[in-house]
């Protein structure tokens, strides 16, 4: 059976920390008596996740579009407080010619995205296991991605999977128009821990079915403090760089997703460590 928790939306650390941390999407069958209580109503999944968790990453968003009212309806299920991150459409990330993209990106924010608003969060550009590292195709990919829509400052986050990319040349590229390079956290894919972009955009897949909450006590705790050291403008000595690293800042805005490994606990893990920035 699911744990029973309060309807208030937890609280994301502090104004100083700004961590926020969740899972990608709400619907998944398996959360049904072990996240969801049982018998929840699959239309009202999204309105229990979004009060348990403080940040969600839509994935649907990478397979088709979604109509504005689909945006619009998630933005009015969710507490005033809460953000979501997106991950845009494959149609402009899995090419062979990534400067060919424009119009799939154009499409993927005309396609009701700005209706989030206030909670729209960084965008997810996840690239193929198999694309590799061409400076030059990459930096006009990156001249593609707009800086504001709609009225909206739009940040952007580069998830690439293949290891030409951990190389400093990607890391100054990603510097230069300021977007986060996503940390991919206990993958099979490279991790690349360099800071670019005033903002942190971490994937956490190494959940394990052993543990009940996912991570053994001492990840967990090592993933929380990585988490709190990026938001008060550090950089965690425990993770390797590709390239020197930035100056320190005073804070930085910190996103971190549990996803993959053995999904069925990433809800608890999510949960774990809101819990235990609360006990910080």
């Amino acid at each position: 059976m699911a744990t029973t928790r309060s309807p208030k939306t937890p609280t994301p650390a502090t104004d100083d920390t700004r961590i926020r941390i969740g899972v990608g999407g709400w619907n998944f069958a398996p959360w049904q008596g072990t996240f969801y209580p049982e018998k929840w109503p699959k239309r009202r999944e999204l309105e229990y996740a979004s009060r348990h968790l403080t940040s969600i990453e839509i994935n649907s968003t990478f397979y088709g579009s979604q109509k504005p009212a689909t945006f619009r309806n998630w933005f009015e299920e969710t507490p005033d407080d809460f953000v979501f991150s997106v991950k845009a459409s494959r149609y402009a990330t899995h090419r062979r010619v990534l400067a060919e993209a424009g119009d799939s990106v154009a499409r993927f924010f005309d396609s009701g995205v700005l209706e989030l608003g206030k909670k729209l969060g960084p965008v997810n550009w996840q690239f193929a296991p198999t694309k590799t590292f061409d400076a030059e195709d990459f930096e006009h990919f990156l001249n593609l991605l707009p800086t504001t829509a709609g009225g909206h400052t739009i940040r952007h986050a580069l998830e690439v999977r293949h290891e030409s990319f951990a190389t400093p040349d990607f890391v100054a590229l990603a510097r230069k128009y300021e977007m986060a390079i996503v940390l991919a956290g206990d993958a099979k894919f490279p991790c690349i821990a360099d800071i670019t972009a005033p903002f942190v955009y971490a994937r956490l897949m190494g959940t394990q079915e052993r543990y009940k909450l996912g991570y053994a006590p001492k990840a967990m705790a090592q993933w929380l403090d990585r988490a709190t050291t990026f938001a008060v403008g550090g950089m965690p000595d425990d993770l390797d760089t590709v390239a020197k690293a930035p100056p320190k800042v005073k804070h930085r805005d910190v996103f971190l997703y549990v996803i993959s490994g053995f999904k069925e606990r990433n809800p608890a893990a999510a949960m774990a460590m809101i819990d235990g920035l609360g006990k910080r």
